[in-house]
């Protein structure tokens, strides 16, 4: 059962699903968290999402290309940038709010929805190309391609599962600091992540089912990955006054998720 790519990227997804958790149980210890620390941890989550989508899913993307006699750059271009696309027109459809936005300055379709619902939205749209990478990294290792590896896609499960933490983190705090209960703070902060055991397995039983599509399905992943990253990550971490931690924690994210798929995968 274990040796199922469905099964282990459910739980490679739950892990990251339970790091989650664990940043927004945060909110049991404080009522509040300093902007320094939380663009810092934020730096450090777009460092990580950065060298993801590099060494887990384009590198790997293109190596499968030139084995597969394919142009090396095209299902790398072509998944790129329809994984850009499709996270942009959620992100036109789906009502959220940035995490230091007001409920005015929403997007997406008009709601009368709560800021604290809009917020958690936002952060479960962060989550949905986080589990699709892993997903597909794992069916990629099932489909007996030698450039996936299960190391690679554990190393890939621990890095997001790392970043998953200050994102619980930041959905739970601002909601506790806006008088919402201890409990309900943590609910809300770790639904943000139960997209990512969904994704995953979708990306796992996708890549199975249509094998040529894997190329296209990891560069896809990467290039939702680097949206999410420029449009919300970055400048919601370099909106505050802390903009050096902030750039010091990328550079730390970027050098450990590179560590991590260098060294295991």
């Amino acid at each position: 059962m274990l040796d199922s790519p469905i099964v282990q990227a459910l739980l490679a997804t739950l892990f990251t699903w339970g790091v989650t958790a664990l940043g927004a149980a945060w909110v049991f210890t404080t009522r509040e968290v300093s902007r320094r620390m939380l663009d810092g941890m934020l730096g450090f989550t777009a460092g990580v999402m950065i060298a993801a989508s590099f060494w887990s899913l384009l590198a790997p993307a293109i190596e499968m290309s030139e084995a597969n006699g394919v142009p090396s750059w095209f299902p790398a271009v072509v998944g790129f940038l329809l994984g850009g696309v499709f996270l942009r027109v959620i992100d036109l459809i789906v009502p959220h709010v940035h995490l230091w936005g007001r409920a005015d300055q929403a997007e997406g379709i008009k709601t009368s929805w709560h800021k604290s619902i809009l917020m958690v939205v936002a952060i479960t749209m962060h989550n949905i190309p986080e589990g699709l990478a892993v997903g597909v990294a794992f069916g990629a290792v099932a489909s007996g391609i030698p450039e996936a590896t299960l190391a690679g896609a554990i190393a890939l499960a621990i890095g997001i599962g790392l970043q998953n933490f200050p994102e619980g983190m930041a959905v739970s705090v601002p909601l506790r600091r806006e008088g919402m209960s201890r409990r309900k703070s943590f609910f809300y902060g770790q639904m943000s992540g139960i997209v990512e055991p969904i994704a995953g397995v979708l990306g796992a039983a996708a890549v199975l089912i249509v094998k040529p599509l894997l190329p296209y399905a990891l560069a896809f992943a990467a290039g939702a990955m680097i949206f999410v990253v420029v449009e919300e990550v970055i400048p919601e971490s370099q909106s505050g006054k802390h903009t050096d931690i902030a750039t010091t924690g990328a550079m730390i994210g970027f050098a450990v998720m590179m560590l991590l798929d260098v060294a295991l995968g």
